[in-house]
């Protein structure tokens, strides 16, 4: 097993106890891969109604009575110790009923960090929080304002004084390169990848690209910004909260806070976006913290300054990538080696290096990544963690390496698709990049595009084309649970801890339980957000479908034990073992006679039952113990820069996705868009400005932090193979993050087809071109 599979493995162990023996590796479809009717359609969202009506209720909108708003004062200094704290004007302003600071907070445990050995947890960092005087970051919180109103907290928090000792900071990157630590692992994996004499290999080959990369630290803006209401009741903690990790947040704060597990209740319905930011930061724990002194319940929602200041995103990296090939293309050496940074509280790994192992098949490979350990706010997980800066540098490169020689750049990467893992030799689950490519062409019109850079102009406008691949392995979590309820009409109730991001969860598992159990959708509910409900994991790693998918395939082979078992002998389906009965009609009919049906209200009603409830679990992903699983894409831009101000206008952008079966074309279709523009974000204007003289971030509001808008975003088209994969629930791989990446290095490929001008500097500003 590798690293990642034995960490997999040991969470399930953690959470069940035990890897039954059925959960081995297997290789027969789901049958529902071809049996399908609900599934694969244009499906609305079934969320969409009530958020249009503002019926759909989120974090910040649960009602309380007796309700305090939570404001927060920051620290200005990067490191050091306060050394003064003067809370009297604070707590003498109109409707202030409590300032917190490390002198009155109570005793709280050091947050657990989130990891696949603890799907209970979701720190995000291992700091204490307010227990103390010590300034760990520029941006702290180190008071707590609450007041009857949210602009009294406001006007409050500025009347705060505060003196520091500070102390020399690390805020530099540069300067931290210099102490770099080699973690001897990176998400769980072996760091170090040392395989056919790299080095050698790179000296001698026929043709070689050696460049350096960087990307810059970006923030999470998700539409909802991050808030929770928190109460106490009866020494139980009650959290709605805005989170990706409902069990996970739960289970931290009970840690936190000493408190048995079933004495936190986290609701989560509704989430305004979360792209791996809406885990567990400081600001509900602060909140639960001073609703535990006021004894009354508390409101917090962040500015996006706050934000900004207490949230982390995706990490600054430096990656150098050197590629040799021989005469025909053909990879002889693979280097990739870089820098990210990494304080040493932060949980987050950013496996940029992890990408070049798994596209394409080098002869050889020297691989390894550094982080830099700075005095900063700790970073974390963000659409794509990984693969989405690894994937700019790795493609950015290969697309040097087709012009150096001379070939095109889809038929460079066509010679190199690897047919097996390229490190571990493990056979793909199903691997169509190829075809992906073959049909992004197409539709973009690829064979439009000039080898030669900068011949295509319009007016000032010079145009270019430009292509890279995207990929993101498949994941599931285990342990996910899902509990079906077969109610006396025979209509079906779906539920677990799971999470909606706007992705449409409950519509994919709403059609998902209504194939498999042989109802129409009007019959079938799904509620989803709730610790009380069965346990899920976080929603992340493009983990959740392939997971709830497994869950309810388990559930419902339950279910039709149950209901055999109920049904006794006065039934058309007697003396018929659970094996030969299938779901269809809203009932339960043999496979080999379908004449013989009997409906779920029929058999309820029988026995004298008002409800039937099962449970089903996702089982422990061991597929990966066997094959390669990643989803990959071919995207395609074309665009113009201007050959006066350097201003790059995109087009066109084509994603063509290879990721298995296709359970929801509406929402896929959503998902693929919503990744790809925020890969468009990545490239031309998102990033985070640091002072590194004091560690204090500057861009803290969306005028200074800028993410595309309507007009920044061009006519996208998204097209993917639907070619299922037979080893995963109902063929399908996760497609959250896939979108994002390679986007940024199709870009940046097409500036330099346009101009001839090669920027290897994230984001692509027009500074850098004229």
């Amino acid at each position: 097993m590798t690293r990642l599979q034995n960490a997999i493995v040991g969470g399930v162990r953690a959470v069940l106890g035990h890897v039954p023996a059925s959960w081995l590796p297997g290789g027969t479809p789901d049958p529902l891969i071809d049996k399908r009717v609900a599934l694969g359609g244009q499906q609305s969202r079934v969320d969409g109604p009530d958020k249009v009506r503002g019926a759909a209720r989120f974090a910040a909108e649960v009602p309380m009575e007796g309700l305090l708003y939570a404001a927060f004062v920051h620290s200005t200094i990067a490191r050091g110790k306060i050394a003064e704290l003067d809370i009297s004007a604070a707590q003498a302003a109109p409707g202030v009923a409590l300032v917190m600071t490390y002198q009155n907070a109570p005793r709280m445990s050091v947050p657990p960090p989130i990891g696949m050995t603890n799907l209970k947890a979701a720190g995000n960092h291992t700091l204490p929080i307010m227990q103390d005087a010590e300034i760990r970051w520029n941006g702290q919180v180190v008071a707590v304002i609450l007041a009857e109103t949210r602009e009294q907290a406001d006007h409050a928090a500025t009347l705060v004084r505060v003196r520091y000792d500070a102390m020399a900071a690390r805020t530099r990157f540069e300067e931290g390169k210099a102490s770099a630590y080699t973690p001897e692992s990176i998400l769980v994996e072996r760091n170090r990848l040392d395989k056919g004499d790299a080095r050698r290999k790179f000296a001698e080959a026929a043709c070689k690209v050696d460049a350096v990369y960087t990307t810059p630290w970006e923030n999470h803006n998700p539409i909802e910004p991050h808030a929770a209401t928190i109460v106490w009741r009866e020494g139980k903690l009650i959290v709605h909260d805005a989170t990706q990790m409902v069990h996970g947040t739960a289970g931290s704060l009970a840690k936190i806070f000493g408190l048995k597990a079933g004495d936190v209740h986290v609701s989560s319905p509704y989430v305004g976006g979360g792209f791996g930011a809406k885990g567990l930061w400081d600001h509900q724990i602060l909140g639960a913290a001073a609703a535990k002194l006021t004894g009354r319940p508390v409101r917090v929602t962040l500015s996006r300054a706050s934000m900004h200041r207490l949230v982390g995103g995706r990490t600054q990296t430096e990656q150098r990538v050197a590629l040799a090939a021989d005469a025909d293309g053909k990879l002889k050496a693979l280097l990739h080696q870089g820098y990210g940074v990494k304080p040493q509280h932060s949980v987050c790994d950013e496996g940029f290096s992890l990408t070049g192992r798994s596209l394409y098949a080098s002869e050889s490979f020297d691989i390894v990544q550094h982080y830099v350990d700075l005095d900063l706010l700790a970073n974390s997980f963000m659409r794509g963690p990984g693969e989405t800066p690894g994937t700019f540098a790795i493609e950015c490169a290969m697309d040097e390496l087709a012009h150096a020689l001379g070939m095109d750049p889809i038929e460079l990467r066509r010679i190199n698709a690897a047919s097996r893992d390229p490190v571990s030799g493990a056979p793909h689950s199903q691997n169509a990049m190829m075809e992906a490519y073959d049909l992004g062409a197409a539709r973009i019109g690829w064979d439009r595009r000039t080898a030669e850079p900068g011949m295509r102009r319009d007016g000032e406008w010079l145009i270019g084309m430009g292509c890279a691949t995207g990929t993101f392995p498949f994941t599931r979590m285990p342990g996910t649970s899902v509990r079906i309820t077969i109610d006396a009409a025979g209509d079906a109730h779906v539920a677990s801890a799971a999470h909606e991001m706007g992705m449409g969860t409950a519509t994919v598992q709403r059609q998902h339980a209504a194939d498999r159990l042989g109802l129409p959708l009007d019959r079938v509910t799904v509620t989803i957000g709730d610790s009380s409900l069965p346990f899920a994991s976080f929603a992340g790693g493009s983990s959740q479908t392939a997971s709830l998918a497994a869950a309810i395939s388990a559930a419902s082979g339950k279910l039709a034990v149950q209901l055999m078992r109920m049904a006794g002998n006065d039934t058309p389906l007697a003396g018929l073992k659970p094996g030969e009965v299938e779901f269809a009609d809203g009932g339960l009919r043999s496979v080999e006679d379908p004449a013989r049906h009997e409906s779920f209200a029929s058999i309820l009603g029988r026995a004298g039952r008002h409800e039937l409830s099962v449970v089903g679990e996702s089982g422990a992903p061991l597929e990966i113990l066997k094959y390669a699983m990643h989803s990959t894409s071919a995207i395609f831009c074309e665009l113009r820069v201007s050959n006066v101000t350097g201003e790059i206008r995109v087009d066109r952008l084509v994603g063509a996705f290879d990721c298995g079966r296709i359970l929801n074309a509406k929402t896929a279709a959503s998902q693929f868009k919503g990744g790809m523009i925020m890969g468009l974000g990545m490239a031309l204007t998102e990033e985070t400005l640091l002072d590194e003289r004091t560690g204090r971030i500057m861009s803290t509001s969306l005028a200074d932090y800028h993410v595309p808008v309507h007009l920044d975003v061009p006519d996208i088209d998204v097209l993917w193979t639907d070619i299922p994969d037979p080893r995963t629930p109902l063929g399908a791989r996760g497609i959250g993050e896939i979108g994002t990446t390679g986007v940024a290095a199709a870009l940046a490929n097409a500036v330099f087809n346009a101009t001839g001008k090669r920027v290897r500097d994230l984001p692509l500003t027009l500074d850098k071109l004229i």
